[in-house]
């Protein structure tokens, strides 16, 4: 089977990294951390690094669950129960994600507040639906939505919602007290002693890809033989090179990593690689702020500047990547299961060579609080915003008062936006929008990108908020935010509640707003009056700049 490599085509890269690998090989920071290690990261990281390194032990100390997760998907089967849908945010659904997508076996992900995609959800046969609730905390507001308003369709279908739901969550949790207590076909806990970015191999990523039928043994067994390379104290390590490469790159300014694949048969890896890169190393100031591209002729791959690493992945990677002044390249190969834990070690280790504790997340909760305080405020008329200016479906809002007197049009308003993103910043597209009717937003990404010669992010909200949410309030504040909201057409309530989902989608895109305008950020929320309207026209302004 292919083997794990990296290698770095820039030669001022390469040489500055080898003097990093020798001196990681050194303190022996592979082994270090393959024995779990918690000093590795200082004293003030250590606390959290003592009760965050069980993802190393993963490929092995996970097999157990291969027979759980075989029983259950044989008891539902045996009722007629073979449809999975996955609620769970950040690292609870986008290693899922991957792993079925590269499997090609079908699992409907729900890490949305849309209600149109939601209801896209509910749409399928629920008397052959299993929801797989997945939390870490068991508190997530977006999961314990989808589970109240899928146990409601549930009843409402004339079915048990207890034999169609089950439960992944980390032990003691109030998701598991609820599914204990309600009868729920299954509660699944997980090794508590791994933060949810690293939780691939865990129930997290294993139980939900298992029940959809993705080879999870062989991921495991993928894993499990890459494992003693990583754990090296060698210049062969691949993730101490990677690892070195991309702190040499940081130290030169290139503080954002373009991801694009060439062809490796993994399916949305640098989605799930973009969560693991922000969450772990943006805060306090500092960071590696992931940007995801289709492929190397992409608008900010193609044309990166010195801010950026360029990285692909695939087993072909180098082949046709001519080294360039502009930006370093860096190459990755490699199956799934190595490459899960080959980046899970390289980030670790990236957190030691910038100075920062890669297992917490100090800036996510801010825009948690600030959602709750939109929610609590929503129906109250003085509190909703009023637009600068409306042009066709379109209402446009400023958050903070960094849009220049007069701006009346939505080219200018996006023209004034970039204006005030700082020399060798990045713009983010957020898009609090359903993934599937208004797909065509993604497009937007490169359009700006194109235009503006900026590094530019995509971001589906509220996915983003648990990946690269942290980043954009703890990393480097070099960011500007184009925020993208709709109307909903039909609305879903939550039960037990007194909000809705479309209520708490406005909810979580105000709030996160106000957090980034906290911070001296600009940020221009476009709504769209009418979605698919609204995105024409955006489009074309767009062209205009």
């Amino acid at each position: 089977m292919p083997q794990l490599t990296v290698g770095i085509r820039s030669v001022s890269v390469a040489t500055a990294a080898e003097f990093l690998v020798d001196r990681l090989i050194e303190e022996r920071v592979a082994s270090g951390l393959t024995n779990q290690d918690p000093t590795l990261w200082g004293p003030q990281a250590q606390a959290e690094a003592a009760r965050r390194l069980a993802w190393v032990a993963l490929p092995h100390t996970s097999r157990p669950l291969l027979a759980t997760i075989d029983a259950l998907w044989s008891e539902l089967h045996s009722d007629g129960i073979d449809r999975v849908v996955l609620a769970g945010m950040g690292g609870s659904s986008l290693a899922p994600e991957v792993i079925c997508a590269t499997s090609r076996v079908p699992l409907t992900v729900l890490d949305t507040t849309d209600p149109g995609e939601v209801a896209d959800a509910l749409a399928g046969d629920l008397e052959r639906t299993v929801l797989v609730v997945s939390s870490k905390s068991g508190s997530t507001v977006e999961t314990d939505s989808h589970r109240r308003v899928f146990a409601a369709a549930f009843a409402a279908a004339g079915l048990d919602p207890a034999a169609h739901l089950v439960v992944v969550t980390d032990p003691g949790s109030p998701l598991q007290r609820i599914a204990e207590e309600q009868g729920y076909r299954a509660v699944i806990t997980a090794e508590p002693n791994v933060g949810g970015r690293y939780s691939a191999l865990t129930a997290f990523g294993l139980v939900p890809a298992g029940l959809a039928r993705a080879d999870i043994a062989n991921l495991l067994n993928d894993a499990e033989r890459h494992a003693p390379l990583l754990a090296a104290d060698d210049p062969a390590n691949p993730a101490l090179r990677l690892a070195a490469a991309l702190a040499v790159g940081h130290a030169a300014g290139a503080e954002k990593i373009v991801l694009a694949d060439t062809g490796s048969g993994i399916v949305g890896f640098a989605e799930w690689a973009e969560q693991l890169i922000a969450e772990s190393t943006g805060k306090d100031g500092t960071g590696l702020l992931p940007v995801v591209v289709r492929n190397p002729a992409a608008p900010g791959f193609a044309d990166a500047g010195p801010d950026a690493t360029l990285v692909t992945i695939g087993p072909e990677a180098g082949d046709g990547l001519e080294e360039s002044s502009a930006a370093a390249a860096v190459t990755v190969s490699g199956t799934l299961g190595g490459q899960l834990l080959l980046w899970e070690y390289a980030i670790a280790v990236v957190g030691r060579l910038l100075g920062i504790n890669p297992f917490d997340q100090p800036d996510v909760e801010a825009a948690k609080v600030a959602a709750r305080a939109q929610l609590d405020a929503l129906h109250e008329p003085a509190a909703r915003p009023a637009p600068a200016f409306v042009e066709g479906d379109i209402a446009v809002y400023p958050v903070g008062d960094w849009l220049p007197t007069g701006v009346a049009t939505l080219s200018d308003a996006l023209r004034a936006l970039i204006t005030v993103t700082p020399a060798r910043g990045y713009l983010a597209v957020q898009a609090y929008l359903d993934r599937i009717a208004d797909a065509s937003a993604a497009v937007l990404r490169a359009e700006l990108a194109r235009r503006t010669h900026l590094q530019t992010t995509f971001g589906w909200g509220p996915r983003f908020l648990h990946s690269t949410g942290q980043y954009h309030k703890g990393g480097h504040q070099n960011g500007a935010f184009l925020q993208l909201t709709g109307a909903v057409a039909a609305d879903i309530p939550v039960p037990g509640t007194e909000f809705t989902l479309g209520d708490l989608q406005q909810a979580q895109a105000l709030g996160d707003a106000d957090v980034l305008a906290a911070r001296g950020r600009p940020v221009l929320r476009i709504h769209l009056l009418d979605r698919a309207a609204g995105l024409v026209a955006l489009a074309h302004a767009m062209q205009e700049l």
